[in-house]
């Protein structure tokens, strides 16, 4: 049987993980301009790819496209923190005790978990910790609520990516990553949904300040059976 050849990547598909990954690891920092020209001579194409590339990334919120100024790498303010991190308070940990409750394999978790304590740079690690985070909700059973959590998640890696480079976590972040998976493996869901919350608030916070007051601490978990 003759196996079906593996599809080439686009040339727009390659400016838009290549300025992605720019914007996600510092090298293209936020308020930076993005012309045309001079990435299309970058990346040896023409400047439709560029074009259509950027289009996808301000869909993301990853760049902003202004009349004036033209194209630019979205600034990180506490306001766009609070909308990014409110949206993952309210459904990361949600998703990840559906996925604990429901049984489902969370090895993809441990394998990005091992990729980050391995990683040779700060892009390796924070691709790995964006896949742990990502492997954690994808097996909730709910596709939607997946869908709905990748749609903000380039946004949150901007926001990690400012964070670290003013005030580097990596440690502190690993081994709260490691109690989290730790307890989802045991098979408490309501902990390490409580981990997680607490997790993600706690960065946000250490970041900017200036949310504290809505994140609180992670609510006490219900009781089976709907009890209050």
């Amino acid at each position: 049987m003759t196996s079906v050849p593996t599809p080439i990547p686009s040339r727009t598909q390659y400016v838009l993980e290549e300025i992605k990954r720019r914007i996600l690891t510092g090298r293209f920092t936020p308020g930076q301009a993005l012309v045309e020209t001079d990435l299309a001579a970058q990346f040896g194409v023409s400047k439709t790819p560029v074009r259509e590339a950027l289009k996808t990334l301000a869909g993301t919120g990853l760049v902003v496209m202004s009349q004036y100024k033209g194209v630019t790498v979205r600034m990180v303010d506490a306001d766009m923190a609070r909308e990014v991190y409110d949206v993952r308070l309210l459904l990361e940990p949600e998703a990840l005790k559906r996925a604990v409750r429901r049984g489902a394999s969370l090895d993809a978790a441990r394998d990005a978990l091992t990729r980050a304590d391995q990683a040779g740079d700060t892009a390796e690690r924070s691709l790995a910790n964006r896949e742990f985070h990502r492997a954690l909700y994808v097996p909730c059973g709910n596709p939607l609520l997946g869908r709905m959590l990748d749609e903000v998640r380039d946004q949150a890696a901007l926001v990690s990516a400012v964070a670290w480079a003013a005030d580097p976590s990596w440690e502190r972040e690993a081994s709260e990553h490691r109690e989290i998976l730790r307890l989802a493996l045991d098979g408490d869901a309501d902990g390490a949904a409580r981990a997680l919350h607490s997790h993600i608030a706690s960065f946000v916070r250490r970041a900017f300040p200036e949310v504290e007051e809505d994140f609180e601490a992670a609510p006490e978990a219900q009781k089976e059976d709907g009890q209050a």
